[in-house]
């Protein structure tokens, strides 16, 4: 079992405050839509208009918080929303350039040798000053081990994923200008398959991710961050969760009836 009664208590209540905060925070859209009205109910097209509002935040309302919930319990620490910082080198900016047209070109991507490359001018020449840069969800291992998790949607757009590599890459500069010494790894997260149970399409990502090393898709990333079947046992929560806060939704909704 890798979550205990007291861990599962707790997500499920992490679950449940995040939709009761979304709630608190939803305005329903105020188009007139007679012909939807009338045919379905305004009930139905308010709470259609609710899990379409949530659904495009779901990785900041659901995911980054139940993911903190679930890695601090094995994790040194676990924060959504991490500051990761501000400055990189311009060396290491150049490493990266040079990194990004490699693979344009059909190079296979190899995440230990571009760390270890950036890593050796991650403080040589200018360092640039940035936007502060936050990462999705970041975990530190009781060893300090860092990771840095970028999530995403189920199925990513594909024309995006020089930049998805991009920024995974200029994670790394920007922790190892801080400390090159830093054990540092950079990966693309997504949350469920949405083709299961046939497997996740990786070969969508191959020209760019280093799969073994910057990717981790539903179980392998729950699991990583719970323990060996944290995954199943997450999906158990939320089901418990979305039972139990069924006649609250029911609630909320039934006033647009009148």
């Amino acid at each position: 079992m890798a979550l205990s009664t007291e861990q599962k208590t707790y997500i499920k209540d992490v679950i449940k405050t995040c939709i009761r905060n979304k709630f608190q925070k939803y305005k329903p859209e105020s188009s007139n839509m007679p012909f939807h009205y009338r045919l379905l109910g305004k009930d139905r097209m308010a709470l259609y208009s609710f899990i379409q509002s949530l659904i495009t935040t779901f990785g900041t309302s659901i995911y980054e918080p139940v993911a903190v919930a679930l890695a601090q319990y094995n994790f040194k620490k676990a924060e959504a929303q991490y500051v990761l910082g501000t400055a990189i080198s311009q060396d290491a900016q150049n490493v990266i350039q040079q990194i990004m047209n490699d693979l344009t070109t059909g190079s296979d991507p190899n995440k230990e040798a571009e760390t270890k490359a950036i890593r050796k001018v991650c403080q040589k020449g200018k360092m640039n000053q940035l936007r502060t840069v936050k990462v999705d969800l970041f975990v530190e291992s009781k060893s300090g081990e860092k990771f840095l998790f970028d999530l995403k949607t189920a199925k990513p757009n594909i024309s995006n994923f020089k930049d998805f590599k991009r920024t995974l890459l200029e994670w790394v500069g920007i922790e190892l200008a801080k400390d090159p010494k830093s054990k540092v790894n950079s990966l693309i997260a997504i949350p469920y398959n949405p083709y299961e149970p046939k497997p996740y399409e990786r070969w969508t990502l191959k020209g760019m991710l280093d799969l073994n090393n910057e990717l981790k898709v539903a179980v392998e990333f729950w699991d990583f961050l719970g323990g060996k079947g944290a995954y199943v046992e997450l999906l158990d929560c939320f089901e418990k969760a979305g039972i139990e806060l069924r006649p609250e939704i029911d609630k909320y909704f039934a006033r647009f009836r009148k």
